[in-house]
C-alpha cells in the first residue's frame, strides 16, 4: 500500500476520536505523507475538507440561546416548540405551549405529525403528509429551522431527526431548550403564531436515517450492527415496568445501554464531546462505526443520534418502532439484565 493509501487508512481510524484530536492527527498524517510524496499535498486538502464537513455539519445542528435571541427576527428562521411528554406524566405539551413559548414559535405536534395508519406511537409520517403540514404552516425549502422543548433537550431531538428524515438538513436543536431560555430571562409570549404564507416543501425521505422491524431482525440474527438503547438502565435490564401497558420487560438482544439522561448536563444541555465519546466507548459503542439507536417509542433514541452526530457519526439511524414494537408479545427474542 502506498503512502496515500496508508494515510487515508490512518485517517479512517481517527473518525471516532474527538474533533480536536482528529484534526491534530490529520494534519500530522498528511504532513508526513507530503514529505514523502507530492501527491499527499492533495490528501491534506482532502482530509481537511472531510474534517470540516463532518464537524461543521454537526456543530450547525446545535445552537445556543444567545444565538437564537440574536437571530429570532430573521425572515428565513422558523422556531418550533417540539415539546412532548411521556404518557404517564399527566402533562399536555400543546396546552403548555399555548400558555408560554418563545416569541413566534410554532408548535410541532409529534403525535399528530405521524403515521396515522400505524398502531405504534408517533411513527414517522409519509413525506406527502409532512410536506402538506409544513406548507400550511408556511415552512418551506431553504428555511433555517430551530427546534426546542420544555425539558431542556428531550423531544426536540425527535423533531430534529424527523426534519432530517424528511430531507431537510438545515435544522438545529436549541441547546438547553425552553428551560434555559426562561432561566436566562429571555422573552416569552402566549400569543398564537402569526399567519404565514404557504411555502413549497419538497418531500424527500432520507432512508439512511430510519430502520424498521425487518432491519432489526436481520441485525439481531447476523449480529452485524451496533445497537444502543436510550432507556433508563432499569427498563433496559427488565427490572422496571414500561410506561406503556402490554409490553414485555428487557431489551433487544445484543443492544448496549446509554441512558439518554447520561449525555446531558443538569441544565439540559448536551455534554462536551470528550465526555460523550467516553460514555459511548465505555458502553461498548464505537461512534466511528455504523450504529442504530432505539428507546421506548423512538423519541429519546434521537437524543443519542444527536449526541453521536457531535462525534462525527452523522448518520446514526433510529429504529422508529423501538420497544413499543419489539417489546410486544410477538415472540421476538429479548434479553434481560445488563448488556452482555
Amino acid at each position: 500500500m502506498g503512502t496515500l493509501g496508508r494515510s487515508f487508512r490512518a485517517f479512517q481510524r481517527l473518525r471516532g476520536q474527538p474533533p480536536d484530536i482528529r484534526f491534530t492527527a490529520t494534519e500530522d498524517i498528511a504532513r508526513r505523507g507530503r514529505d514523502r510524496s507530492p501527491r499527499a499535498a492533495g490528501l491534506l486538502c482532502f482530509l481537511r475538507r472531510m474534517y470540516v464537513t463532518v464537524t461543521d455539519t454537526a456543530k450547525d445542528w446545535i445552537v445556543e440561546t444567545a444565538w437564537l435571541a440574536e437571530h429570532l427576527e430573521a425572515p428565513d428562521l422558523i422556531v418550533f416548540d417540539a415539546s412532548w411528554h411521556l404518557p404517564n406524566s399527566d402533562r399536555n405539551a400543546k396546552s403548555e405551549y399555548q400558555a408560554s413559548h418563545i416569541p413566534g414559535a410554532l408548535f410541532f405536534d409529534i403525535d399528530d405529525l405521524s403515521d396515522e395508519k400505524s398502531s405504534l406511537p408517533h411513527m414517522l409520517p409519509s413525506t406527502v403528509k409532512f410536506a402538506s403540514r409544513m406548507k400550511k404552516m408556511g415552512v418551506g425549502d431553504g428555511m433555517r429551522i430551530v427546534v426546542y422543548d420544555t425539558h431542556g433537550l428531550f423531544s426536540a431531538a425527535r423533531a430534529w431527526w424527523t426534519f432530517r428524515a424528511m430531507g431537510h438538513k438545515d435544522v438545529a436543536v436549541l441547546n438547553g431548550g425552553f428551560k434555559k431560555w426562561v432561566a436566562e430571562g429571555r422573552p416569552v409570549e402566549d400569543m398564537p403564531p402569526r399567519s404565514r404564507t404557504a411555502r413549497h416543501w419538497t418531500p424527500l425521505q432520507n432512508n439512511e436515517l430510519v430502520r424498521d422491524l425487518s432491519d432489526m431482525k436481520g441485525y439481531v440474527e447476523k449480529k452485524n450492527m451496533q445497537i444502543v438503547d436510550a432507556r433508563p438502565a432499569g427498563r433496559f435490564e427488565g427490572r422496571e415496568a414500561e410506561p406503556r401497558a402490554g409490553l414485555r420487560q428487557g431489551h433487544i438482544p445484543g443492544a448496549r445501554n446509554v441512558p439518554s439522561s447520561m449525555v446531558l448536563n443538569a441544565d439540559g444541555t448536551l455534554k462536551p464531546r470528550s465526555e460523550l465519546q467516553k460514555l459511548f466507548l465505555d458502553a461498548g459503542i464505537d461512534p466511528a462505526k455504523p450504529v442504530v439507536t432505539t428507546c421506548g417509542s423512538g423519541v429519546t433514541a434521537c437524543i443519542l443520534s444527536l449526541a453521536l452526530a457531535q462525534l462525527g457519526q452523522i448518520n446514526a439511524a433510529v429504529y422508529d418502532g423501538s420497544w413499543a414494537e419489539w417489546g410486544q408479545d410477538n415472540g421476538l427474542p429479548i434479553e434481560t439484565g445488563p448488556a452482555a
